[in-house]
Order: C-alpha cells, then sequence, then structure tokens
C-alpha cells in the first residue's frame, strides 16, 4: 500500500482580489519505503504540495490518502492526533524548541504521544545515539552547529516511528559538506526505520540521494524518473 496518494487534487490562494492557482490537478503515488524529492522553481508549488501531504494544509478539490486514511474524513482533532502518530516532519529551520535540550526536542512528540517515561527514555537514548549526538544529549540547540540541530529534528522526526517523514529543504541552511552528511544520515535512518521520505528540494545532492524526482512547475507534474 502507497503512503500517499494523491487524485486529481488542486489548491488555490486568494491574493487580494485575484486566486492564485497553486496546485492543477496532481495525481501521484508516493513509493512504499522511498527517497522521494520534490523538485521544481520557485512558486512551481512544491512547499503547497508538501503541506497537503503533511496534512497542514487542505485542497479545494481532490483525494488524499495517507498511511491508507482518506484524511479529508477527519475533524481538525482527529487530525492533528493522526498527523502526531503518522508523520514526522524535518524543516529548513529546525523548528526545535530553544529553552529544551536535544533530549528534551526528541522526547517531547512522545510526551504528547503519552508514551511511559521508560519506553520514552529507550526510544530518545537509540535515536540520539542513531544520529551521533548521545555526547550532545544535554545540549540546547543555541550551543550546536547547525549540522547538529538537524540530527536533533530528524531524530526528532523519527522519535513516534512514523510511517512518513517529510522534510522541506532541509539541506537550505547547510554547507555542501554539512549538507552531504545529513543526506547520508536521512538516506541511512530510512532504510534502518523502514520509513518513506519526502522532501521539496532545489540541491543536487538531495535528487542525486533519490529514488524519484518528482519534478513541478506551474502547479503541475511535469516529470517523474530516478535520479540522472
Amino acid at each position: 500500500m502507497h503512503p500517499v496518494r494523491l487524485r486529481n487534487v488542486g489548491k488555490s490562494y486568494r491574493l487580494d482580489t485575484v486566486d492564485v492557482r497553486a496546485l492543477l490537478d496532481i495525481s501521484l503515488d508516493i513509493r512504499e519505503r522511498a527517497f522521494t524529492v520534490i523538485s521544481g522553481p520557485s512558486g512551481s508549488g512544491k512547499t503547497t504540495l508538501l503541506n497537503i501531504i503533511g496534512c497542514i494544509d487542505q485542497p479545494d478539490q481532490g483525494e488524499i490518502t495517507v498511511a491508507g486514511q482518506k484524511v479529508q474524513t477527519l475533524s481538525d482533532d482527529a487530525l492533528s492526533d493522526f498527523r502526531a502518530r503518522h508523520i514526522g516532519f524535518i524543516f529548513q529551520h529546525f523548528n526545535l524548541l530553544p529553552v529544551l535540550s536535544a533530549y528534551e526536542n526528541v522526547e517531547y512528540p512522545l510526551i504528547l504521544a503519552k508514551m511511559d517515561k521508560a519506553k520514552r527514555t529507550a526510544r530518545v537514548t537509540e535515536l540520539l545515539d542513531a544520529v551521533g549526538l548521545s555526547d550532545r544529549a544535554r545540549n540546547r540547540p543555541g550551543q550546536l552547529s547547525g549540522g547538529q540541530r538537524q540530527r536533533v529534528a530528524i531524530a526528532r522526526a523519527l522519535a513516534p516511528a512514523p510511517r512518513l517523514v517529510l522534510a522541506d529543504e532541509p539541506t537550505a541552511n547547510l554547507d555542501s559538506h554539512t549538507g552531504a552528511e545529513i543526506i547520508a544520515l536521512m538516506r541511512r535512518m530510512q532504510r534502518e526505520h523502514d520509513v518513506s521520505f519526502v522532501f521539496s528540494s532545489h540541491d543536487p545532492q538531495v535528487h542525486a540521494a533519490a529514488d524519484e524526482v518528482i519534478h513541478l512547475r506551474d502547479g503541475r507534474i511535469t516529470d517523474s524518473a530516478g535520479p540522472s
């Protein structure tokens, strides 16, 4: 079963008195346990598509199925709970809570999920070790480099054992060497944790690591292929 299936999805935004079409008749299947990149120029609809897949935004038309659930049938509260259990997020600007340590940032979604303390401790310890930050567990984000903060964000995204992880330009704020390390880490975590990763990215290094690159232009899919 595909972790994500979109059929005839469209989305418009109101800008002053004009309707701006962000997505037009998008149909696609995200492959199970794959590394998928959504690519396209600025304004092509990448972020809108990622937000719709992540159940952050709702389309004007079409049908969305994520992890076997037709998400448009869910109430706001049920959708929030579904997102917390099934989808992890990695952001361009990391979005870590600055007052919490690396350990506490990874633990936070597990507290929200009401996981008991012993299981939380084991899960957070396992993930921080997996991303190479066991020795930085008590450091706050301001005491970490950009690459280290993104490693914490990856661990946090994987903490609830989601079926799908979404990443919005995850290497944009990193130098090329650190970006390459983060891509390799995400690829390894995707395989080890048996999860599907979907990115929006301009980064050729991300494209080269992908199983599939979906090209968008003017809100439409223009091509879908493996890496060049």
